[in-house]
């Protein structure tokens, strides 16, 4: 990997982790138009760490209440009621489908998940699903009104994410619009549920992103890595912060026109034999 490759890419990832366009799906794309490359499965997943590190320290207050009243929720029956208490079990089963598919099926995303041909259509095809969402959904409810059934739907639509083109955060706030949710809700909700799935993926993807690159794949040296991650990371953090004013004032459907757009062009270009899908 090239030293522009690994900042680029770094710069990818932060700015589109957080919204509903896909990561993972942009870091293919950008790796195969400009780099004619693919960085790979675990470069995305460790770079996520840094934009992870920046969800951590944007919402440490929430992180640490929560974490601390569902520990206290444990042998203290007083406090079960509170959102804290309930939004920490709310995180932890949430996190579970995706634990588990991705345990299941980690050949399968590092593989024929990242054929350009899938990537293009789950854009252009989830493109058109949170377009209904935000018509349908009634946005009436906050996350005081926040349910087991909620966090688990949630749960499974992130899960869907692990496909690059579907968008983790897109799915998660599809489906938080589905189940009449506010944006605003939505999204700090997927903040909060990415954390255990994203953090554990970018651990146990360390060891393999350093390994000698597969044909049709480039791999970063630690330097490059650490870059990328710090890029992710500072870009990452201001995101955070213009999706949650954005998402609170104004509708999603510039993502979906994005999402259709972009999964257009890709298409075209595999077409025209201009890029290859693997």
């Amino acid at each position: 990997m090239t030293w522009v490759e690994a900042i680029v890419l770094g710069i990818v990832q932060g700015l589109t982790e957080f919204l509903p366009v896909s990561s993972s799906g942009h870091l293919r794309i950008t790796s195969a138009i400009f780099f004619e490359r693919d960085a790979g499965a675990s470069f995305t997943a460790v770079t996520q760490l840094g934009t992870e590190a920046a969800v951590l320290i944007y919402f440490a207050k929430d992180i640490w209440r929560i974490t601390r009243t569902w520990l206290v929720g444990i042998t203290d029956k007083s406090v079960r009621s509170s959102l804290d208490y309930r939004m920490g079990w709310y995180v932890i089963v949430g996190s579970i489908p995706i634990g588990l598919f991705g345990f299941l099926f980690k050949d399968q995303i590092r593989t024929a998940g990242r054929n350009l041909w899938l990537v293009a259509t789950t854009l252009i095809v989830f493109a058109f699903v949170l377009a209904f969402a935000e018509y349908w959904g009634r946005q009436t409810r906050t996350l005081q009104n926040f349910r087991m059934s909620d966090g688990v739907v949630m749960g499974f639509a992130q899960a869907m994410a692990l496909i690059p083109g579907v968008s983790r955060s897109g799915g998660t706030l599809t489906a938080g619009l589905l189940l009449n949710l506010t944006r605003e809700a939505a999204a700090r909700y997927s903040f909060l549920l990415a954390i255990p799935a994203v953090v554990m993926s970018g651990i146990f993807s360390v060891g393999d992103v350093f390994e000698p690159a597969a044909p049709g794949t480039s791999a970063p040296s630690v330097a490059q890595m650490i870059v990328a991650t710090v890029i992710a990371f500072a870009i990452g953090y201001a995101a955070i912060a213009w999706l949650l004013r954005y998402v609170a004032h104004h509708t999603l459907y510039v993502f979906v026109l994005y999402r259709v757009a972009l999964g257009t062009l890709v298409l075209a270009l595999l077409m025209t034999g201009t890029i290859s899908a693997t």
